[in-house]
């Protein structure tokens, strides 16, 4: 039995779905949600306010916190009670998840996320996961 399962959320739908999977799969589980604020990089996107702003770790913090609000709705949604914790972790996201995946027995993640072109340019977050980890992924589609 999966007792601490982790799950990258990004806002988009696919970690949304992920986050769904992994509370029904796992309905014992104390599950992390992890969002990673990603580091300065040719692809800024949402990357350019945080790095502008004159408290950075602030900054993130609000920015998470939406993502935290929607993974807290999708829990209260849920049948059962569902341990959840929230989690920040800066720098690039692949990196972030898997080192933090040594703490858990269990990665769920949502098979992509933002647009077509962030996985062109960027790459496929949940793949490299996939490929990675230390420990089982499960990828929700």
């Amino acid at each position: 039995m999966v007792s601490d399962v982790l799950v990258p959320m990004d806002g988009s739908e696919m970690s949304k779905y992920a986050l769904e999977y992994a509370i029904d799969a796992f309905p014992n589980a104390e599950i992390t949600v992890l969002h990673v604020v990603g580091e300065p990089s040719p692809m800024w996107g949402r990357a350019t306010g945080l790095a502008l702003a004159d408290d950075i770790e602030e900054a993130a913090r609000e920015h998470a916190e939406t993502v935290f609000e929607q993974a807290r709705e999708i829990v209260a949604d849920a049948d059962g009670d569902v341990a959840l914790r929230t989690e920040i972790e800066f720098g690039h996201p692949v990196r972030a998840i898997v080192n933090r995946a040594d703490d858990y027995e269990t990665v769920v993640i949502g098979s992509h996320g933002g647009s077509v072109a962030d996985r062109i340019f960027v790459g496929n977050v949940a793949e490299k996961v996939f490929r990675r980890s230390p420990v089982p992924v499960v990828v929700v589609r």
